[in-house]
C-alpha cells in the first residue's frame, strides 16, 4: 500500500460519527437562520426598497432620455452654427473674387503687375488664398500670380471645376480638394463673367491647412472635433490625428437629409456625431464628440442616484441589523462552540492521518529492510564452511539480486512520498494570447481603471498565431504586471498593451505612463520581497513569481523605465514549433 493510499484510508466509526453530527447541527442552524433572513428581507424589500427602486428607475430613465436628447440637440445646434460660419466664409471669398472681377480697372488682358496686385489684395483679406488666375473663354490661363509661375498659360478647359463653372447657371463654383497640376492638395473658387459676348473666368486656390485652422477657431467645446467631407465621403478638411486629407471617412451622412445626429463607433470608442450639409458646395460638416464627454452630465446624475440608493440601502441595513441583533447574539455562542469542536475534530483527524501515514511508511520500508537483513544472513551462511551450502558465484549473485530488488523497492517508496508533496507541472495547451489579455482586461480591471481615470489602449497584431502556454499561469503574469502598471499611475494615465511577432517569438509589451523607476530600482525588481510600493501595499513577490512562470515556458521579461516618464515590460514567449523542439530535446535527454 502506497503512502497516498494510507493517507486516504477510511476513518474510524467514532470519528465519522462526530463529523456527521457536526455537519447535521451546522446545517440545521444555517437552515433556520436562512429562513428567518429570507422572511425579513422579503418584508423589508416589499415595504421600503421596492417602491423606492421602482420610482428611482422610472425617473432615472426619463431623466436620462431627456439629457440624451438635450446633448444631441446641443451638438446639432453647434453643427448648424459652424455650418453657417463656413458658408459665410466661402461666400466672402467668392465676393472677394467678384469685387476684383467686376471692378472698372479689371482688364481682359491683365499684366503681371495687375495680377500681383490682385493676389496681394486677396491675401490681405484672407491668408487662405494661395494664388490667382485669369482664364479666357477657351480655358487658357492668360494671367497668373502666385508661387507656381509654370501655371501661366495652362489649359484648364478639361478640368472638372472649369467645365462645371461654364455649364452651370451660377456665376461661381467651389471645387473639392484635389491635387491638379501642382500635385499638392488645394481647392479652387472660380467665378465667371460675360465681357464682349465672351465668358471669362477668374479663379483662386485656397490652402486646406489654412482652412483647417479656420475650422479649429470656430470649433469650441470640450472634446469636440470638426471635419469636412465631400459627397463621396472623402475628407476635405480634417484633424491629422483623426484621418488623412482625401482619405475615406468612417461615417458618411445621407445627402438627402440636410442635418442630423447619430451615435456611432469610431476607433473603438462610442462617439456622438452631428452633420450638416453646406449650402455653397456639396460638403458635409461633421462635428464629433466622445459619448463619455457628451453625456457627462447624465453620468453624473447616474452617480448621484447610485449614491442615494446606497445611502438608502445603508439605512435599511441598519434597521435589519437592529431587528436581527438579538437573534444573532443568541446563536453566536452556539456557533462558536460548534466551530471550536469542529476545529478540534479536524485537528484530531489530521493527527490520525499523520499517524496512519507514518505507520504505513514504516511498514512499507520495514518489509524491504527485513528482506535485505535476512538475505544478508543467507549470504553469510552460504560462505560459512560449517553449513556446507552452495557458495557458488551464481548462488551468491542470486541473493544479491534479492537485496538489490528490496533496495529498489524502498527507494521507490521514498520517491512516491516525495512526489506526493510536490506540485504538478503546468498544463500546456494552445492559447490565443489576445484572448488571455482580453479576459484579464475586460474583467474587474477595466471597471476599476475607468473609475481611476486610467485608459487602457490595445495595439494588437492582426490574427496572431496560437502558442503553447499554461493559460492560468499566464493570466497571473498579465494580471500582476497590469496591476503594477495601474499602481504606478497617480491620477489620469494610460496603459498601452501591444503584441507583435519577432524572430519566431511572441512579444507582449505592457507600457504605462506612471512614475517610472531608477536604474537602481530596476536592478532589484525581480528579487523576492523587493517592492517599490508603500509599506503594506505590496509583497514583492508578484514580479519574481511572474518571471519564474515565463522562464519555465522558455520565455523572458525585459524592462525599460525612466523616472517620471513610465515603465515598459516586454514579455517574450516562444512560438509553438520552437517550444516543441525544446520538449523533444528534453525528452530525448531524459530517455
Amino acid at each position: 500500500m502506497t503512502p497516498k493510499q494510507y493517507l486516504h484510508r477510511s476513518r474510524s466509526k467514532k470519528t465519522r460519527s462526530a463529523f456527521v453530527d457536526a455537519t447535521v447541527n451546522k446545517r440545521n442552524i444555517r437552515k433556520y437562520f436562512n429562513k428567518m433572513r429570507f422572511r425579513l428581507l422579503i418584508g423589508l424589500m416589499a415595504i421600503f426598497i421596492l417602491p423606492h427602486a421602482l420610482f428611482s428607475i422610472y425617473f432615472h430613465i426619463q431623466f436620462t432620455t431627456s439629457l440624451r436628447k438635450a446633448d444631441m440637440l446641443n451638438l446639432a445646434a453647434l453643427a448648424e452654427s459652424q455650418r453657417n460660419t463656413i458658408d459665410l466664409f466661402l461666400q466672402e471669398r467668392v465676393v472677394n473674387l467678384f469685387n476684383l472681377f467686376h471692378s472698372r480697372e479689371f482688364s481682359t488682358r491683365p499684366s503681371e503687375r495687375e495680377m500681383a496686385y490682385y493676389l496681394q489684395y486677396l491675401r490681405q483679406v484672407s491668408d487662405a488664398f494661395v494664388d490667382v488666375g485669369f482664364l479666357n473663354a477657351e480655358g487658357i490661363q492668360t494671367g497668373y500670380a502666385g508661387p507656381y509661375p509654370y501655371l501661366q498659360g495652362r489649359d484648364y478647359s478639361s478640368e472638372q471645376w472649369f467645365v462645371s463653372l461654364m455649364e452651370q447657371e451660377k456665376d461661381y463654383f467651389i471645387s473639392d480638394i484635389y491635387k491638379g497640376f501642382r500635385n499638392k492638395p488645394h481647392f479652387t473658387i472660380a467665378v465667371k463673367q460675360r465681357i464682349d459676348e465672351q465668358v471669362y473666368g477668374f479663379r483662386s486656390t485656397l490652402d486646406p491647412d489654412k482652412f483647417y485652422m479656420f475650422l479649429r477657431t470656430i470649433s469650441h467645446g470640450k472634446g469636440i472635433e470638426s471635419a469636412l467631407i465631400n459627397a463621396n465621403g472623402l475628407y476635405q478638411v480634417v484633424d491629422p490625428a483623426r484621418g488623412d486629407l482625401l482619405g475615406a471617412s468612417p461615417y458618411v451622412p445621407i445627402l438627402q437629409q440636410q442635418s442630423g445626429v447619430h451615435n456611432i463607433k469610431s476607433g473603438g470608442d462610442q462617439v456622438l456625431v452631428a452633420y450638416s450639409w453646406l449650402k455653397e458646395t456639396n460638403w458635409a460638416l461633421l462635428v464629433w464628440q466622445p459619448l463619455i464627454i457628451a453625456h457627462a452630465e447624465m453620468y453624473h446624475a447616474r452617480k448621484v442616484m447610485m449614491i442615494s440608493l446606497l445611502v438608502l440601502l445603508c439605512v435599511i441595513s441598519i434597521v435589519i441589523f437592529a431587528l436581527t441583533r438579538r437573534l444573532i447574539n443568541q446563536a453566536q455562542a452556539a456557533a462558536e462552540k460548534s466551530h471550536q469542536l469542529q476545529t478540534q475534530l479536524v485537528h484530531a483527524s489530521k493527527l490520525a492521518s499523520i499517524g496512519e501515514l507514518a505507520t504505513g511508511v514504516a511498514h512499507e520500508i520495514n518489509n524491504p529492510l527485513a528482506i535485505i537483513t535476512s538475505t544478508s544472513g543467507v549470504i553469510r551462511d552460504l560462505l560459512d564452511p560449517v553449513f556446507q551450502l552452495d557458495a557458488s558465484p551464481e548462488a551468491i549473485l542470486k541473493e544479491v539480486d534479492t537485496i538489490e530488488s528490496a533496495a529498489f523497492r524502498a527507494s521507490k517508496i521514498t520517491r512516491q512520498l516525495l512526489d506526493f508533496g510536490h506540485e504538478y507541472k503546468p498544463s500546456l495547451v494552445m492559447c490565443n494570447i489576445h484572448a488571455l489579455l482580453d479576459e484579464v482586461i475586460n474583467g474587474l480591471k477595466a471597471r476599476e481603471f475607468k473609475v481611476e481615470d486610467i485608459e487602457i489602449k490595445r495595439r494588437y497584431k492582426a490574427s496572431p498565431p496560437d502558442i503553447l502556454l499554461d493559460p492560468d499561469q499566464m493570466r497571473q503574469v498579465f494580471l500582476n504586471i497590469i496591476n503594477n502598471a495601474g499602481d504606478a499611475i497617480s491620477g489620469p494615465g494610460t496603459i498601452t498593451i501591444s503584441t507583435a511577432v519577432q524572430n519566431d517569438r511572441m512579444l507582449v509589451t505592457i507600457k504605462d505612463t506612471g512614475k517610472g523607476m531608477t536604474s537602481a530600482q530596476m536592478g532589484k525588481i525581480f528579487d523576492p520581497f523587493y517592492t517599490t510600493k508603500e509599506v503594506g501595499k505590496g509583497t514583492g513577490l508578484g514580479l519574481s513569481v511572474s518571471l519564474s512562470i515565463v522562464e519555465s515556458m522558455g520565455g523572458g521579461i525585459t524592462v525599460q523605465s525612466l523616472p517620471d516618464v513610465g515603465s515598459s515590460f516586454a514579455i517574450s514567449l516562444p512560438m509553438q514549433t520552437q517550444f516543441e523542439e525544446a520538449n523533444k530535446k528534453e525528452r530525448s535527454t531524459v530517455s
